[in-house]
């Protein structure tokens, strides 16, 4: 779907107690932090959960950065703000997470750029390079307004250039130089909820913790295919087309155009998958268990079948060659308007 992070540790990867984990978030904060007023946060495992995300976004953004005309320097670092949090509940986040500026950072991915140089969870961002980070107003509704301002001159700096990070931890200034290595240039994020919400703006790509929690051993499918969305560039081709969103998305061309994006998305995702070291074949496992129970309704006038894109995703398999990483034919797609052709991607995958 096309719409428009944070860290914790891998050992949530693939588990069940990951599984647990998530969905105790799940009832815990239905839709946002500020319902957990009454209930004592679970910090950590928002950090957990974020940590997972923040992990494979990274994997598949690094591994893929050639197939991406717009990168960013990849530093391996899950950043939050303390306006993120809802005001019941941020001072208690300021004291967990030891904000003391305007950017905490709440994890470092192991084996990452700022790793080797070793920045630390908790430690807090005062800049980068010439970049000096603002503090929102403290009693500002909880927004992600100030982290994405932040993200967005992160992702205008050099993508592998040395870059000096300004941090201060435990009360002290001090400065790391990291070198980072380029990156596709989106920001992954974990939207809380009971939701299977996957999308992505050009920009971002958000999924619901919701697939953490039952699909935890696929959830990079969907993580892959809304990266793919926009290295495809498809929020940009679809506004191009006039499309309609919502309940317009299903009616007349805007059919066709929506269906060739979801099609276009699931066949480079392939690619990017293998391209990050994973099976592909889990694109396949994921559908056939996902699709069969959420087809249907309104999402269906504007998305494939769940046995189209399995088709799609076979052709995507059977074209993938030895090298990697692998560039497929799919990316040429995303210099050219959509013509809502979306069937001719079923025939040959292309």
């Amino acid at each position: 779907m096309i719409k428009v992070g944070r860290v914790a540790s891998t050992k949530c990867f693939n588990s069940k107690a990951c599984r647990l984990l998530v969905m105790s978030i799940v009832l815990i904060m239905p839709g946002s932090l500020a319902s957990a007023s009454d209930l004592a946060p679970p910090f950590e495992a928002i950090r957990a959960v974020d940590t997972e995300m923040a992990h494979i976004g990274q994997r598949l953004a690094i591994a893929n950065a050639s197939l991406c005309d717009r990168q960013e320097p990849g530093l391996g670092l899950l950043l939050h703000t303390p306006d993120q949090y809802a005001r019941s509940i941020r001072a208690a986040a300021v004291d967990h997470f030891r904000f003391d500026g305007p950017l905490g950072i709440e994890a470092v991915i192991e084996g990452s750029p700022a790793a080797a140089a070793g920045v630390r969870a908790d430690d807090t961002l005062m800049g980068i390079g010439p970049i000096r980070f603002m503090s929102a107003d403290p009693e500002v509704k909880a927004t992600t307004a100030t982290l994405a301002d932040a993200a967005r001159q992160i992702m205008a700096l050099p993508a592998d250039r040395p870059l000096i990070l300004h941090l201060r931890r435990g009360g002290r200034d001090q400065e790391l130089v990291v070198t980072p290595v380029p990156a596709c240039r989106t920001r992954f994020e974990i939207v809380f909820g009971s939701d299977f919400l996957a999308q992505a703006d050009g920009e971002v790509v958000q999924i619901g913790s919701r697939f953490f929690a039952d699909y935890p051993d696929l959830v990079m499918v969907p993580i892959a295919h809304e990266l793919a969305h926009n290295i495809l560039q498809h929020r940009e081709r679809l506004e191009a087309r006039g499309v309609g969103y919502g309940l317009l998305s299903g009616i007349g061309r805007n059919v066709g155009y929506f269906r060739q994006a979801e099609l276009e998305a699931d066949i480079l995702s392939i690619p990017l998958l293998a391209n990050a070291g994973f099976d592909p074949a889990i694109a396949l496992l994921f559908w056939r268990r996902f699709g069969p129970d959420h087809d249907g309704g309104l999402r269906s006038r504007s998305h494939p079948t769940w046995k189209d894109r399995v088709a799609a995703i076979e052709h995507a398999i059977a074209d993938l060659g030895p090298e990697r990483p692998h560039r497929p034919a799919i990316l040429g797609a995303r210099t050219r308007p959509l013509d809502g052709n979306w069937r001719s991607l079923l025939e040959d995958g292309h």
